[in-house]
């Protein structure tokens, strides 16, 4: 390798501090994976559980389907488009995946209401059926699996299973948020990056 280039570590230019990493620091970091996140996979299940539930169980023409549908989508959208926005903006991802968890926040009210305004149980913390679900949630993430099981449920019980759902995932994106502020602080951002990989190539 050319002694004159800044990657080069036989370049006296080129300085290594004790512990520090060898490999040069990337300005444009790959995207991560939505698929293979927990809090994705949840927002899948709760998407295709909602659209099955409101096409099935909701009047024809109630407004509240697109409400229910679009935030149930924008739960499901935008960590997919946080982890897009990563490569180049840490402000951006934060951003996208706290409207996740806001829209999310507003489909379990719609849920709720359903279950109140008809008078049906809505399964109290500790129950049979609410750590029955809970514990099924832990275990499947795959929207396939919990489909088959909505086909042969009512509609009070599909509330109930989503509602789990929701704060399921709700909880996986808090812990999501966490760790992005974390590597925010302790990494910063992209102009911050900017600014380092700029240094590395000039040697200092």
């Amino acid at each position: 390798m050319n002694s004159n280039d800044p990657n080069d570590l036989n370049n006296p230019k080129v300085k290594k501090r004790k512990g520090e990493s060898t490999m040069p620091e990337k300005l444009i970091r790959l995207s991560g994976n939505y698929r293979k996140l927990l809090s994705y996979q949840k927002t899948e299940v709760i998407y295709e559980m909602t659209f099955y539930f409101c096409q099935k169980y909701l009047q024809k023409g109630d407004r509240t389907i697109d409400q229910m549908v679009l935030a149930a989508r924008s739960g499901k959208q935008n960590i997919i488009e946080g982890c897009a926005a990563s490569a180049t903006s840490a402000k951006t991802e934060i951003k996208l995946v706290n409207v996740a968890k806001a829209s999310l926040q507003e489909l379990l009210e719609d849920y709720i209401d359903y279950l109140r305004t008809r008078q049906h149980r809505q399964w109290e913390e500790g129950s049979a059926e609410w750590t029955a679900m809970r514990e099924l949630g832990k275990k499947h993430n795959d929207a396939a699996f919990f489909m088959q099981l909505c086909e042969t449920r009512p509609p009070e019980t599909i509330a109930n299973m989503a509602i789990i759902f929701i704060n399921q995932a709700d909880y996986l994106l808090f812990k999501q948020l966490e760790r992005l502020e974390k590597d925010f602080i302790t990494q910063g951002g992209f102009s911050e990056r900017m600014m380092r990989v700029r240094k590395e190539q000039r040697g200092f």
